[in-house]
């Protein structure tokens, strides 16, 4: 089996890299990225890149002959900087998805796996828990989320104009693993806020929305069910998410310290001053989000793909905060390494 993976060199696509690199069908793995890594070492070596940038003009021109061959694709490309700049990521995570379905289509892929989000669904009650039927609207003032909305339309057109091709869709929750620990401090918290002392300094009080609820998965879990939905060509959406859910308390009791609910309306505006004065990189959408997003039901990954998640939520969230601290990295990714840039 011959795998295309775009955006293979940033934090999902890294993991879903070592999956495939551990799948005895998977006869070559190719990696697409607008700047692709040093793949002198580390988790990249041996691979074959094409630098192309998928939301260019020229992309389906360029990507086609990248994926001829192919017995599948794997879509991972998406931007969360710069939020100051939504056309630039729009280009990237909208125009992109849609250039990257263009050229399989044209190159004969027959089954293309993208990764959507948690974030694609509109908003639910915390207290049930959705399957893959439940509307993707998104939160409407959330870029990341009117964007992966977006997505998902693009891919509903893409089956109608395309039904010999299997298009797989998962929705995962937040995504963890220590080595992505520098890459994802910047797309959140930006280059200069401190963090050092997490996990060394309790932090006695936490004050959250007390909906400030979600769900994580770490990142080697996430590439196992990209790697089932191949192995098994499996079309369809899948929710992607380990257990427990990831409450204020829980966070709190990670920090080593308790939880004081705090309005979800006085969170978004200091949020919205840190941002505006360039204090953090995360925008106020993303409270938006996180106190909107429903739980996920994972039931049909766990019964169409047998998947089931390794490490557990907690688990995953305090290997994040423990890799923060430390400024994990990987130096062979751009967009991971220390001193890079979060773009892929």
């Amino acid at each position: 089996m011959r795998v295309v993976v775009v955006g293979g060199s940033g934090n999902v696509g890294t993991a879903v890299i070592e999956r495939l690199r551990q799948a005895p069908e998977v006869t070559e793995i190719v990696g697409v990225s607008r700047r692709p890594p040093n793949t002198g070492g580390g988790p990249y070596a041996g691979l074959r890149w094409h630098a192309v940038d998928v939301g260019a003009p020229e992309a389906v021109e360029r990507l086609t002959p990248a994926f001829a061959g192919a017995d599948a694709v794997i879509l991972l490309a998406w931007l969360l900087q710069p939020n100051r700049d939504e056309a630039t990521m729009w280009r990237t995570n909208v125009t992109g998805t849609r250039h990257v379905l263009d050229a399989a289509a044209a190159a004969g892929v027959t089954q293309v796996a993208c990764a959507s989000s948690v974030g694609a669904y509109s908003a639910a009650p915390k207290s049930i828990r959705v399957d893959e039927t439940w509307p993707t609207g998104g939160v409407h003032t959330s870029h990341y989320a009117r964007e992966k909305a977006a997505m998902e339309r693009v891919l509903d057109a893409f089956e109608v104009r395309h039904p010999g091709v299997i298009l797989t869709r998962l929705r995962p929750g937040l995504v963890m693993q220590a080595p992505a620990a520098e890459g994802i401090r910047r797309l959140f918290l930006g280059r200069w806020f401190p963090t050092g002392w997490i996990t060394r300094v309790r932090v006695p009080i936490v004050p959250l929305p007390s909906t400030t609820i979600a769900q994580v998965v770490h990142a080697s879990d996430l590439a196992d069910a990209f790697w089932r939905s191949l192995e098994r060509r499996a079309g369809g959406a899948f929710n992607i998410a380990a257990e427990p859910v990831v409450t204020p308390e829980l966070v709190a009791s990670l920090l080593g310290g308790r939880h004081v609910p705090f309005r979800a309306g006085a969170t978004r505006r200091l949020l919205w001053a840190a941002w505006k004065l360039r204090l953090v990189a995360m925008d106020p959408g993303w409270i938006d989000l996180a106190t909107n997003i429903p739980v996920l039901s994972t039931e049909r990954a766990r019964r169409v793909l047998g998947w089931s998640p390794r490490v557990d939520a907690r688990a995953a969230l305090a290997e994040m905060l423990e890799a923060v601290s430390r400024h994990d990295s990987i130096d062979q990714s751009p967009p991971l390494a220390r001193g890079g840039t979060s773009t892929p």
